[in-house]
């Protein structure tokens, strides 16, 4: 009895076997929903990403009718976006054992070839960007007149760097590399070889320049709050600026509570970023103090953590704002001039603006933490704003087709380094 009813009960599970099969084999065939092949769909749309469609050329400081002193021109990143985003195609397989070609997300590129927190800054006599980044742990090398051509002196390749903060450049394109970890700078050659180390007296090196007719290397150091000055060539130190040991308190003239960078005019003047102080300071190439602007403040001409600071062929004082997110001219005296930015990730907008740097070219660039980018602006010389303002007064005063006497519209003379703010 009992083996009857087993043989039944196993025709029964053979039966609704077979009629699974059946159904599946259906549902597989051509007439079927499933059997149906879906038609191939278009391809979707590409977007254009925004900062693609925006006109570049009409980002200008100051607004118009105004006769423009600063134009936004071009952004670093890194590698090129169609590089970024190339994905590699690979086996569901490959993707379940984690094995998927190229980064984490898919990516062909590796993420570390973008820029993550770039500070230092400097160009060199062909015109080409050096940023240095510390997360990443190499130097960028951007040609601007060719974003593809991207080069790096890496981490463990050229040199061993700690965490690189300042640059600078000197007329002989040696590069001059500040590393705060191991308390030194590094002397780069042309062909990007590690020349020389220097670290005497050095504690915490941050911002560094060259003051290329007195052959002085300036360095900033923010944990002595003094600035080192070096022979640039012998690379022996000369002296300091600044008394150290007050714990980044002291606020009398000619001292520093932590300074982060620095910059040289062409006399020879150096201009030091004061940063827990909110002002900056400036000293003669004997290192004798001759004035010092800014405090704390959210207005413009105020400071709230200055960083970045450059001087342009004019002799005006550009001041990158880590807190404030722009980017502040001012003449040698301290009076603002003009403005630019506030926080943002657009073209002319910043997110922790750090570095600063101006080219022979007027060419000025700076560098921002946590977007990881380059911005580079193109300053109007008081030379070239004269001539537009030439340009438009004869323009002005050309015979026109109208009543005699009708009156005309003036054109006042450009200003030191344009008007307005923003």
């Amino acid at each position: 009895m009992r083996n009857s009813q087993h043989a039944k009960v196993m025709r029964g599970v053979r039966l609704v076997g077979i009629g699974a099969l059946l159904a599946f084999l259906f549902l597989l065939s051509p007439g079927s929903a499933l059997g149906r092949k879906k038609k191939a769909e278009p391809p979707a749309k590409q977007e254009t990403p925004i900062l693609a469609r925006l006109d570049y050329s009409r980002i200008v400081w100051p607004n118009p009718p105004e006769i423009t002193r600063i134009k936004f021109v071009d952004f670093f990143l890194g590698q090129p976006a169609e590089a970024q985003q190339t994905k590699q195609h690979s086996s569901w397989m490959d993707r379940l054992a984690g094995t998927e070609p190229g980064s984490q997300k898919g990516y062909s590129t590796p993420l570390r070839y973008q820029l993550w927190t770039p500070y230092g800054l400097a160009v060199d006599s062909d015109g080409r960007l050096y940023v240095a980044d510390a997360r990443v742990g190499a130097i960028f090398i951007f040609d601007p007149k060719d974003k593809n051509n991207i080069q790096l002196i890496k981490n463990g390749g050229a040199a061993h760097f700690g965490t690189i903060i300042g640059l600078a450049i000197d007329d002989d394109d040696r590069l001059f590399v500040s590393d705060s970890k191991f308390h030194h700078v590094l002397v780069f050659s042309p062909d990007h070889k590690v020349q020389a180390s220097m670290g005497e007296g050095m504690a915490e090196p941050a911002g560094v320049a060259i003051d290329r007719e007195n052959r002085f290397l300036y360095v900033a150091d923010t944990e002595l709050d003094q600035v080192l000055v070096y022979d640039a060539d012998s690379f022996k130190l000369l002296r300091k600026i600044g008394t150290p040991g007050h714990h980044h308190e002291l606020t009398t003239p000619g001292d520093f509570a932590k300074p982060t960078n620095v910059a040289v005019d062409k006399d020879g003047n150096l201009y030091v970023a004061d940063t827990l102080n909110d002002r900056v300071e400036i000293f003669d190439a004997d290192g004798e103090f001759i004035r010092a602007f800014g405090k704390n403040g959210d207005g413009p001409g105020y400071f709230a953590r200055p960083k970045g600071i450059a001087v342009d062929s004019d002799g005006h004082v550009w001041v990158a704002d880590a807190v404030q997110n722009r980017v502040q001219v001012f003449d040698r005296y301290g009076r603002l001039l003009i403005w630019m930015g506030g926080p943002g990730l657009l073209p002319g907008q910043f997110s922790a603006v750090a570095g600063l740097t101006i080219d022979p070219k007027n060419r000025v660039f700076t560098s921002e933490q946590y977007p990881g980018r380059v911005q580079m602006f193109q300053y109007v010389t008081q030379a070239e704003a004269l001539t537009e303002y030439e340009r438009r007064e004869a323009e002005r005063q050309k015979p026109a087709a109208q009543p005699t006497g009708a009156a005309q519209p003036t054109q006042s003379a450009p200003p030191a380094a344009g008007s307005g703010t923003q």
